[in-house]
C-alpha cells in the first residue's frame, strides 16, 4: 500500500517526523470548503462556512456527516457524498500550494541529517502525482497515502507507514497534522504529536488532544526539534 520515496537507506539516529500532508504541507483549506459546500449542494445540505467546518470536522468522517445531518450517513448515503467532495475536491486542488515556509522546513530538516516521511489519508493514487508536482517528493524516506475505505482514521495507516520506516523507532517520531486524529493515531503508533492551527480544526478542539498546540509549521518543528532524541 506504500511507496519508498527515498534510497531505502537505513535512517539515522534522532527525531524522524511524520507529517500530514492535507491542511498541514499542502495549504487547501479553502478548496476544501469550496469543495464540501459543491457536495452538500448535490445531497441537499446547507453550505457550511470555514469557521463551523472547523468546529464539526473529525475523523472518521461519517462522523463529521453526523454532527451536520443529526445520524450517520447510510452506507449508500455515504458512497454519494464521498463521491461528490473527492470528484470536486480534486477538481480544483491544483490551484492549492505548500503551506507557507513549509519546503523551506522540509529542506532544512533533510540537510541536519534528519529524516521525515509523509503519511496522508489522501488516496494514494492522488497523492504522488501532486506530491510530485510539487517538486518535495525527495525529501521523504516515504509516501504513503490511503488505498483502503475512506470512511476509516488514521491510526492503523500510521502503524503500517511506521513499519515501513527502515531504522525509525515509534518512540523517537513526531507527528505532525492538523487534526485531532493526528494525535489519536500518533499515540496508537507509540509516537508523539504536535497539531498545527492551519487546517481543519480549530484550536479549541485541537487543545482536547492533549498534546501541544501551534500556529505555525515552524513552531511544529521547532518543538520535534527540541524534544530530539
Amino acid at each position: 500500500m506504500s511507496r519508498d520515496a527515498g534510497t531505502g537507506a537505513v535512517a539515522p539516529a534522532g527525531t524522524h517526523i511524520v507529517w500530514d500532508w492535507n491542511g498541514t504541507l499542502f495549504h487547501d483549506t479553502d478548496v476544501v470548503i469550496e469543495a464540501t459546500n459543491a457536495s452538500f449542494g448535490e445531497v441537499d445540505l446547507a453550505p457550511i462556512t470555514l469557521e463551523r467546518y472547523r468546529e464539526l470536522y473529525c475523523v472518521p468522517v461519517p462522523r463529521f456527516y453526523e454532527r451536520l445531518m443529526g445520524r450517520l450517513p447510510t452506507d449508500a448515503e455515504w458512497a454519494v457524498m464521498d463521491e461528490a467532495f473527492h470528484r470536486h475536491y480534486w477538481a480544483l486542488a491544483g490551484g492549492a500550494g505548500l503551506a507557507a515556509g513549509a519546503e523551506q522546513l522540509l529542506t532544512e530538516w533533510q540537510a541536519s541529517g534528519l529524516t521525515q516521511s509523509l503519511c496522508s489519508l489522501a488516496p494514494h493514487e492522488h497523492l504522488i502525482p501532486i506530491v510530485r508536482t510539487h517538486g518535495i517528493e525527495r525529501r521523504f524516506l516515504r509516501v504513503d497515502g490511503r488505498t483502503g475505505p475512506s470512511n476509516e482514521g488514521k491510526a492503523e495507516h500510521m502503524v503500517r507507514h511506521l513499519a515501513g520506516l527502515d531504522g525509525v523507532v515509534p518512540g523517537r517520531v513526531v507527528v505532525i497534522g492538523d487534526a485531532v486524529d493526528d494525535a489519536v493515531a500518533a499515540a496508537h503508533a507509540g509516537a508523539r504529536a504536535v497539531l498545527y492551527t492551519g487546517g481543519s480544526h480549530s484550536r479549541a478542539s485541537l487543545e482536547r488532544a492533549g498534546v501541544p498546540v501551534v500556529d505555525s509549521l515552524a513552531e511544529a518543528v521547532r518543538t520535534a526539534r527540541e524534544w530530539g532524541y
